[in-house]
């Protein structure tokens, strides 16, 4: 029974010495200090990189089925991406404009001044 109010006295002499010491203060110090760099840092919680990670995966099984069913709709179509390559992007893509070169032409010779009296 002495020994435990020994140990008891001990632990609340050596908590009250801690809490009055500069140590104390140093850790306060330290603590805001490394608060203050973490907080300038662009540091995310555990939370919140488990949350980005889960959307990465159903990210990567939503590509992964939309590429299946590209090539389903590609080998439906007959378009082979390995024959003249050829592929449905390819297929489907806009041919350009032929007018925009006569545009470019058409707005130079506006602006240059003309000779003519």
């Amino acid at each position: 029974m002495l020994n435990k109010n020994i140990i008891e006295e001990i632990n609340s002499k050596v908590s009250e010495i801690l809490q009055n010491s500069p140590a104390k203060d140093v850790e306060r110090n330290v603590r805001a200090a490394l608060s203050g760099v973490f907080s300038r840092l662009d540091l995310v919680t555990r939370d919140e990189f488990d949350v980005q990670q889960n959307v990465l995966q159903r990210t990567r099984e939503k590509l992964t089925q939309l590429e299946a069913k590209v090539a389903e709709l590609e080998q439906r179509l007959g378009i082979s991406n390995t024959g003249n390559g050829t592929t449905a992007a390819g297929a489907f893509r806009a041919q350009p404009d032929s007018t925009q070169g006569q545009d470019a032409t058409a707005q130079s010779a506006e602006a240059s001044p003309s000779n003519a009296t």
